[in-house]
């Protein structure tokens, strides 16, 4: 006489399958919440070494296409324009002013938005400003 077994499925893993589908959402959210912040942290430090850079090249040149190119340069992968681009040297021909007074400004700006849709919603799209500040160690406007 052999003895049958039915093999029925215990009423715990259509619970633990129930549990998961209530937290799967929310896992994938918080996981997706880290990348869009990694992106984020990314992009404010190609910002940051744009405006670094193109500050260096400033120091030496004051032409605003030199300044404006080395900062589309070190921005790669995010797209920069020369509209994202502010450069301000305080120094000119007309009015000479001492090496240690004089510097060069650049601001770069970028707007982030998260590839996320659902944390692009909440949080919108985010602008990532740098500015650097170093003395001018020569004047000298390269032709353009």
């Amino acid at each position: 006489m052999s003895r049958f077994r039915l093999d029925r499925r215990s009423p715990e893993r259509g619970q633990s399958l129930v549990e998961l589908a209530a937290i799967l959402p929310i896992l994938l959210l918080l996981l997706l919440g880290i990348l869009d912040l990694g992106r984020a942290v990314a992009a404010y430090n190609s910002v940051s070494n744009a405006a670094r850079s193109a500050a260096r090249v400033a120091v030496v040149d004051q032409n605003p296409a030199a300044v404006e190119q080395q900062a589309i340069e070190e921005g790669f992968g995010l797209g920069l324009t020369p509209a994202d681009i502010e450069f301000d040297a305080n120094a000119n021909d007309d009015d000479p002013c001492l090496l240690q007074t004089c510097e060069v400004s650049v601001s770069v700006s970028y707007q982030y938005t998260a590839a996320t849709p659902v944390i692009g919603f909440i949080v919108g799209p985010i602008t990532v400003r740098s500015e650097t500040r170093l003395p001018i160690e020569r004047i000298y406007t390269s032709a353009p």
